[in-house]
């Protein structure tokens, strides 16, 4: 007799109390890739007419649990979530080797779940051959965060001055941290936001108001726990005896940019005299042949007239 619907979904839960040793992986998968939920069975030989194998969500207590399904050879969506409609296959070239492995595609928040693969064969009677748990992480890697400090001009040692960082297109939330270089210590935000973007993503933004030495060396960290990703930035300023190193640099631009400009217009001046003297020559050349030829017609004239 043929189980359909909830009656076989709680069939199939009681099955799944059975004896036998469950295989349990944790995937890390980044949003919008495609992923597979490994389902691998290496006993004895298998007819794939004679199975069903079934993807459900474990950790959910929804009414659809179905990710995917196969009886007796063939994909059945019936009981499908829609969610999943459209997204999910497993690979025919792999299922007679007891490879019931599903392929994931484009994954996002809502698919962070615990996933069982169950595989049930039918002959006399139905008993369950193999099972399998997945656990679906997510994670997004977080921009290279940009740390800002105080940039002074004067002698700010012993002020209170405020340092932000920022970063985003992360996921899950992240971890801030502050830390003082100088020593290796942890420094606690003066303000830390997390805000939700509108496709899933966190964006990150801290600040820290320290008072000022003369060599300070602050660092920003950005971690992902998930993806064991720990992104930094660094701020360092040394006082020097003829001011700030910020006011220095600001200086040394200045200089260099006043060079250029002097080159410049060095440059214009002499393409202006070289036009000048080569407009003189071309007329003073011009000059000279209207006269030479005025003389040649005079001479022409004089001898061929009358005596």
């Amino acid at each position: 007799m043929e189980l359909r619907g909830s009656g076989f979904l709680l069939l199939l839960l009681h099955i799944m109390r059975a004896a036998i040793a469950l295989e349990k992986k944790i995937i890390v998968s980044k949003l919008g890739d495609n992923t597979t939920l490994s389902c691998i069975y290496r006993g004895r030989e298998l007819h794939l007419k004679n199975l069903r194998v079934y993807w459900q969500i474990a950790d959910d207590q929804e009414e659809c649990t179905v990710v995917h399904a196969l009886i007796s050879g063939q994909d059945n969506e019936s009981e499908q979530c829609i969610h999943f409609k459209n997204r999910t296959q497993l690979f025919w070239d792999r299922l007679e080797n007891g490879d019931f492995s599903l392929l994931l595609l484009n994954v996002s928040q809502s698919d962070e779940h615990t996933y069982k693969c169950v595989v049930l064969e039918k002959a006399e009677y139905t008993s369950m051959v193999h099972q399998a748990e997945v656990v679906l992480s997510l994670a997004a890697s977080y921009s290279q965060p940009i740390l800002s400090g105080p940039i002074s001009n004067s002698d700010s040692t012993g002020e209170e001055v405020t340092f932000s960082c920022r970063s985003g297109n992360g996921y899950p939330e992240p971890n801030v941290y502050w830390i003082n270089k100088t020593d290796n210590s942890h420094l606690p935000p003066s303000e830390l936001m997390i805000i939700p973007n509108n496709n899933g993503t966190y964006s990150v933004f801290s600040t820290l108001k320290v008072k000022a030495t003369s060599n300070m060396q602050i660092e920003c960290s950005i971690e992902n726990k998930i993806l064991h990703e720990n992104l930094s930035a660094n701020y360092t300023q040394q006082k020097q005896s003829n001011g700030s190193s910020t006011e220095s640099h600001k200086n040394l631009k200045k200089n260099g940019r006043g060079a250029q400009a002097a080159g410049i217009i060095s440059v214009v001046i002499l393409i202006g005299i070289l036009a000048v003297v080569i407009c003189w020559l071309r007329r003073r050349n011009s000059s000279k042949l209207v006269s030479y030829t005025d003389v040649q017609l005079n001479e022409d004239n004089g001898v061929n007239s009358p005596v």
